[in-house]
C-alpha cells in the first residue's frame, strides 16, 4: 500500500460551478480542503494529481449517449444551447465546459475508487464529488454526472459483486438508487429528511429495490427537525445490521453536509460533531468489512462555516487524524474565509456537543415521528435479509 488515505485533487475540480448566485459554490471543497490541511489533518503525501476525466466510455456506463451529447453540446456553447435533459434550469443552468467540468469530478471518484479497490491505498476521499440526484439520462439537483455510479459501475467492470453504497446527505440519493435499483450487487441505503418536506419527494421506505433485487435499496425517511440523537438512532437501528449481512467488498459513503442545523435549503438539525459521529460509524463499519472505504463529498450550503468544517472532520476520521474534535480553528483560515465570502467561521472544529444515539435496548415507541419513520424502514427491508424488525441486533 503507497498510502493510507488517497485524495484526487488539483484545482481544476472547481471549474464545476455554476456560477456566483447558485447554491453548490465550489469554494465549499476549497476551504474544507485548506483547513484539513491547515490544521494538518492532510498534506500534500495524500493528494494526487492532476485528476484525469472520465472518458465518454466511463461515463457511458451511467449515462445515456444522447444526454452525454447534450451536456458537450450545450457546453460548448451556452448562450445557443438547445435545452432538455433537465438542462438549463434554475437548479442546473449550463455552464461553459460544463461536460469538461462534470467529467472531472467523476475521473476524481474513478481514481479514488481504483485507488482502494486495487490496494493502492485502505481509503480514498473526493470532496468534489458526490453528484448523487443526476439520473442516467437527466441532469437534477445541481447535479450533472452522476460520479458515484460511475465509479460504481468501474468497480462493477473490474469484478466487484458487492458494494454497498451509503448516503447520509439531507437529500434522498435518489439518482444513485434509481440506477442499481434492479441490481442485486449494489446495495444503496439512504438517510435523508422526509420526502413530504424536501426535494426530490423520494426516498419512502416502500421502495426497496427492483424485481431482480429486492431488499438492495433502504430508506431512512427522518422527520424535519430531527437532530444527533435521533439521526445517530436512526443509523445505528438500520443500517449495520443490514451492512453486516449483505457484508460488501467495498463501502461507497456520500457524505453530504446539509443535515447541519444551520444549513439554509433543508431542515434536518445535527451539529458538526453529530455529522462526525456519522463518519465514525461508516468508517467502523467499512474497518468491519474489510476495510475499503470511498468517501465523497455532496451538498451542503452554509459555505463559509459548517461545510469546510464538517468536512476537514471527515478528513481527520478517514486518516485517523489524532487531532483533537474541538481543536482550534487557525487564524490564517478564519481570515481567509472573511476575505473570501465576507462572513464568518466557528473558531472551533466542534460545535461543542457530544451527540450519542438514543439507545434501542428498550424498543421503538411508534408514536415517537422518529422510531415510526425507523420502524417503517426496518419494516420493509429487514426481511429481505432475514432479520427481525422487531429485534435489536447491533446496540
Amino acid at each position: 500500500m503507497k498510502s493510507g488515505i488517497y485524495i484526487p485533487w488539483d484545482e481544476e475540480l472547481v471549474r464545476y460551478n455554476f456560477g456566483p448566485d447558485h447554491p453548490l459554490a465550489p469554494i465549499r471543497v476549497e476551504l474544507a480542503m485548506r483547513l484539513a490541511q491547515d490544521l494538518g489533518i492532510i498534506s500534500g503525501e495524500n493528494l494526487f494529481g492532476p485528476v484525469i476525466p472520465a472518458t465518454n466510455e466511463q461515463l457511458l456506463r451511467a449515462h445515456s449517449a444522447d444526454y452525454i451529447a447534450a451536456v458537450i453540446a450545450a457546453g460548448a456553447n451556452p448562450p445557443r444551447a438547445e435545452l432538455g435533459f433537465g438542462l438549463g434550469t434554475s437548479d442546473n443552468p449550463v455552464f461553459a465546459g460544463m461536460h469538461e467540468a462534470s467529467a472531472r469530478v467523476s475521473g476524481a471518484t474513478l481514481m479514488a475508487a481504483n485507488a482502494v479497490w486495487n490496494g493502492e491505498a485502505k481509503h480514498a476521499v473526493n470532496l468534489a464529488g458526490g453528484l448523487h440526484h443526476a439520473q442516467r439520462a437527466s441532469a437534477s439537483g445541481f447535479c450533472i454526472y452522476n460520479d458515484i455510479a460511475v465509479a460504481i459501475y468501474d468497480l462493477l467492470e473490474q469484478g466487484a459483486q458487492r458494494i454497498a453504497y451509503i448516503d447520509i446527505d439531507a437529500h434522498h440519493g435518489d439518482g444513485v438508487a434509481n440506477i442499481f435499483y434492479d441490481d442485486p450487487r449494489v446495495l444503496t441505503i439512504s438517510i435523508h429528511e422526509s420526502p413530504a418536506t424536501l426535494f426530490p419527494r423520494t426516498g419512502w421506505p416502500h421502495e426497496t429495490g427492483g424485481t431482480n433485487a429486492p431488499g438492495s435499496c433502504v430508506n431512512v425517511a427522518l422527520p424535519a427537525g430531527t437532530g444527533d440523537q435521533g439521526w445517530l438512532r436512526a443509523f445505528v437501528s438500520t443500517v449495520p445490521q443490514i451492512i453486516d449481512v449483505f457484508s460488501p467488498e467495498i463501502i461507497v459513503s456520500q457524505n453530504g453536509a446539509d443535515s447541519h442545523i444551520h444549513d439554509p435549503l433543508t431542515h434536518l438539525a445535527l451539529s458538526v460533531d453529530g455529522q462526525r459521529y456519522a463518519y465514525e460509524l461508516i468508517h467502523q463499519l467499512a474497518h468491519g468489512h474489510g476495510g475499503k472505504l470511498v468517501a465523497v463529498g455532496g451538498g451542503g450550503y452554509d459555505v463559509a462555516d459548517a461545510v469546510p468544517r464538517s468536512w476537514a472532520n471527515l478528513l481527520a476520521v478517514v486518516t485517523g487524524s489524532k487531532s483533537a474534535k474541538d481543536v482550534a480553528v487557525p487564524r490564517d483560515y478564519l481570515e481567509y474565509v472573511e476575505r473570501s465570502l465576507g462572513g464568518a467561521s466557528t473558531s472551533s472544529l466542534s460545535d461543542g456537543m457530544k451527540p450519542w444515539p438514543k439507545p434501542i435496548d428498550q424498543g421503538f415507541n411508534n408514536r415517537d415521528p422518529v422510531d415510526a419513520s425507523i420502524m417503517a424502514t426496518r419494516s420493509a427491508v429487514f426481511p429481505f435479509f432475514g432479520l427481525d424488525p422487531e429485534v435489536n441486533s447491533w446496540f
